[in-house]
């Protein structure tokens, strides 16, 4: 295994993964069947990409052919809003579309219940005013038991939580009686969150960035926002080491210990983004990428939920 961060429940999850967001139909079985030839064992998957079937089918094909066997990989799906009050049946879903007998990860993808729409359907339902349609008859206590139970019966090994800021995270550690492995957050050189990465790690939660990269061009397509890409220090940096600013930005979060998933549609970018282990970041130079954060948050559901969920 290229890195891996050991992770409260005893496992081991690899440093750097695969996100699964936004591909789509039949490319999918190319790209994770090349992702696993250039060395990806960690893919990170959610209900709400609506692509489970398909990457379960890659999936089946990888150990079918002796590709890869089952124990060698490390797969995470999360739990959709619309489905807190259907975990059980929502994780069992995933796994029938997944192909798979347990997961390795099951997150919760963001603290907030909605109004349930079906299991697996993972609609966000919205309400007449034009807002996103919120149960406030589910709390995150009894979603997380739900969680809980999951484990004991064996469907998934580790569970965390994704989107959750520092009181959230808090609680969670307050009221579980198995802790959350994993946060998974959107953090970047522009977004660094310190002080939640910080606390996080202080108790045993390991972070994985989602949005590794500051959302480049995905981001920018569906927000509008700017990539820490083309940012002329990161760039600066780059030139230094002999690497591409992708390649500089996910070594800076390995070096935080955070776990990082890049998503990329084309092989020769899952190639670079994979190719992050034979070079380190001096102390100086991760000061300079300090200095460049910006809070800046890139990825922002409140296009499409009438509700800013973060204000």
């Amino acid at each position: 295994m290229a890195g891996a961060i050991k992770l409260s429940s005893g496992y081991e999850m690899p440093i750097v993964g695969l996100g699964v967001w936004r591909m789509e139909g039949k490319s999918i079985r190319d790209l994770l069947i090349s992702a696993i030839n250039i060395g990806y064992r960690h893919f990170d998957c959610a209900a709400d990409y609506q692509n489970e079937a398909e990457v379960g089918e890659a999936l089946e094909e990888a150990f079918n052919s002796g590709l890869v066997k089952r124990e060698d990989l490390f797969i995470t799906t999360k739990l959709w809003n619309s489905d807190h009050g259907h975990v059980l049946e929502a994780c069992k879903d995933s796994l029938k579309k997944l192909r798979l007998d347990y997961l390795d990860l099951y997150l919760v993808h963001f603290p907030i219940a909605t109004r349930h729409t079906g299991v697996g359907t993972t609609s966000s339902a919205i309400g007449e005013d034009g807002v996103l349609d919120i149960d406030t008859t589910i709390s995150l206590e009894t979603t997380w038991h739900d969680m809980e139970n999951l484990v004991s019966k064996g469907l998934v090994r580790s569970i965390g939580i994704s989107n959750y800021d520092v009181f959230l995270t808090r609680d969670c550690l307050a009221y579980s009686k198995i802790k959350p492995a994993v946060n998974q957050i959107e953090t970047h050189p522009y977004f660094q969150r310190e002080s939640l990465v910080k606390f996080c790690q202080k108790h045993n939660v390991c972070v994985t960035a989602h949005t590794p990269l500051g959302g480049a061009a995905a981001n920018t397509e569906w927000f509008g926002t700017v990539s820490c890409l083309d940012d002329s220090t990161l760039k600066g940096l780059a030139e230094k080491y002999n690497k591409t600013v992708a390649q500089l930005v996910l070594k800076w979060g390995i070096q935080r210990n955070t776990v990082v998933i890049p998503k990329s549609s084309k092989v020769e970018r899952l190639r670079e983004n994979f190719g992050v282990f034979d070079f380190t970041i001096s102390d100086d130079d991760m000061d300079k990428i300090k200095a460049v954060d910006r809070k800046y948050r890139t990825n922002q559901p409140a296009k499409f939920w009438g509700i800013d969920l973060y204000a």
